[in-house]
């Protein structure tokens, strides 16, 4: 059997277990949205605020609510679902198949990858239709940062699991990774509405810069190379420690 084909069964195959996952599906698919929902059903969320730069609140939570679902999948979901493939020996047994267990890192990378560009997508929707929210001027700045964001999210997820030699393990590195990642992206407090020392120091986080980058894009100019390089910086740091701590068995 080709690579390809062996690659193309296990997607199938994991994509059939994803969608059994109704927690996973939940979190990453719908919380997000149900967030923005929430909270642009407060009346003052939907009036302009100053601190906002005169952008309404919901406005200025819906990149939040795009980094929410990456941040769900890539550093909760992910980790947990490998570190259990290795746990119950899944791993092992396929080195020995002509499967190997590259082949299911990708599956379940493209996988959760694309439930949080789905994630994104359903936020944006609901946001322009319930409330009204302005689709992103720059587009392709946009999409450019959303997708170096979902890589830095994976790469993260990827080093959780390569440091963790069990799901409580996996589960407890990814609850003290998940708050502050959540504090960055702006869930407590939007990264333009915190000081400006806060908000730099923010900005060289990933999400942080993810988050400064998608409001710049959704403002309509280009996210700034800054931001760019931080997440890209992130991305090749969090690759090569995953590549070097990874283990399969």
């Amino acid at each position: 059997m080709s690579t390809a084909l062996v690659h193309t069964a296990v997607l199938k195959s994991e994509a059939r277990l994803f969608r059994r996952e109704p927690g996973s599906l939940f979190w990453i698919l719908v919380f997000p949205t149900l967030l923005l929902v929430i909270l642009g059903s407060i009346p003052s969320f939907r009036e302009a605020d100053s601190s906002f730069g005169g952008l309404r609140p919901v406005d200025g939570y819906v990149p939040v609510s795009v980094l929410l679902g990456l941040i769900m999948g890539g550093i909760q979901a992910m980790p947990q679902t490998l570190t259990g493939y290795r746990e119950r020996g899944i791993l092992r047994r396929m080195s020995t198949t002509p499967v190997r267990p590259s082949a299911l890192l990708s599956a379940q990378m493209l996988l959760y990858g694309g439930a949080a560009l789905v994630s994104a997508l359903l936020v944006l929707t609901v946001g322009r239709l319930a409330f009204a929210v302005r689709l992103p001027r720059q587009a392709f700045g946009y999409a450019l940062a959303l997708l170096l964001a979902v890589l830095a999210a994976l790469a993260l997820g990827a080093v959780i699991c390569a440091l963790s030699r069990s799901t409580k393990i996996a589960g407890a590195i990814g609850s003290a990774v998940f708050f502050p990642a959540m504090f960055c992206a702006g869930v407590w407090m939007p990264v333009q509405t915190m000081p400006d020392v806060l908000a730099r120091c923010v900005g060289l986080t990933p999400f942080g810069a993810a988050a400064e980058a998608l409001n710049q894009a959704a403002a309509g100019d280009w996210p700034g190379w800054g931001h760019l390089g931080v997440l890209v910086a992130w991305t090749a740091l969090l690759t090569a420690g995953a590549s070097r701590w990874f283990r399969w068995e």
